[in-house]
């Protein structure tokens, strides 16, 4: 997999203050400028900064490492901030019972999430780092108070939310009208446009999340992802080694399921 490294867009920004009531440990924590950061004019909120009036930033993001295996927040923990992937990968689940959750989303670099808590005040799954990850952490609050100054941060927010919308009732269509080929497919797709907007290779990358998390999040059991793969594999559309995929041929491949789930 190339490993093509985003070089940071040389602006003076403003980003949003995460000291907030001082709840997270120094430690965990520091300060970041929005301008310094390789997401810069990708991560939606980073696309909204704006300048003082002399040039120097307002506010300050914070960045939080999250190990992998670790959770960034639990399921039921107070809502008072959403969060922006700098690098790496991670995870949300539904717990459904004391041994049994549902995967609901996986959030690469550049992706913004938390807004589950907006409704309720608490946070409606817990997220958990896939690997070594880096997330900017942005208080909701400050950030609610900025966009009554800042139309368009509002306008952005808005689509924050009306994206995370459109997203579930996507998936809600895929695992109500399509086969377990078709799902797998729609989320190879999705993984490979992402990984494409990041700058790396469409065609061949590693999946950073087990079999096992793939099953649960589109619906299936581990058997029936393995023997997909393992399908694909067969009819010359992937080659597949361990976390390693490759697309044979990705235009072929991208209109043979893109068109079955159109017709659906």
């Amino acid at each position: 997999m190339p490993t093509t490294v985003l070089e940071p867009v040389p602006s003076t920004a403003r980003a949003i203050s995460t000291r907030y009531g001082g709840r997270f440990a120094p430690d965990m924590l520091r300060n970041a400028f929005c301008s310094a950061c390789n997401l810069f004019g990708l991560c939606p909120p980073c696309s909204l900064a704006t300048t003082e009036a002399d040039g120097r930033p307002a506010v300050t993001f914070t960045r939080r490492k999250v190990m992998a295996g670790q959770d960034l927040h639990a399921q039921g923990d107070t809502f008072d901030c959403i969060y922006a992937v700098r690098c790496g990968v991670l995870k949300s689940t539904v717990k459904l019972s004391a041994h049994r959750g549902q995967i609901c989303g996986f959030h690469m670099a550049g992706d913004v999430f938390g807004l589950d808590g907006v409704a309720d005040g608490t946070h409606a799954t817990t997220t958990t780092a896939l690997e070594d990850s880096h997330v900017c952490v942005i208080a909701y609050a400050p950030l609610i108070d900025l966009t009554g100054r800042d139309p368009s941060l509002q306008r952005r927010l808005g689509r924050l939310m009306s994206e995370e919308i459109s997203r579930g009732n996507r998936m809600l269509l895929l695992l109500g009208t399509s086969s377990a080929q078709e799902r797998l497919a729609a989320f190879l797709l999705d993984l490979s446009r992402r990984f494409d907007a990041l700058g790396y290779s469409a065609r061949d990358f590693n999946l950073r999340m087990a079999r096992s998390d793939i099953a649960s999040f589109l619906g299936l059991t581990l058997e029936t992802v393995c023997r997909t793969f393992a399908l694909f594999q067969h009819q010359g559309l992937l080659q597949i080694d361990n976390r390693r995929i490759q697309f044979t041929d990705l235009e072929s491949f991208s209109s043979r399921f893109e068109a079955l789930l159109r017709a659906r």
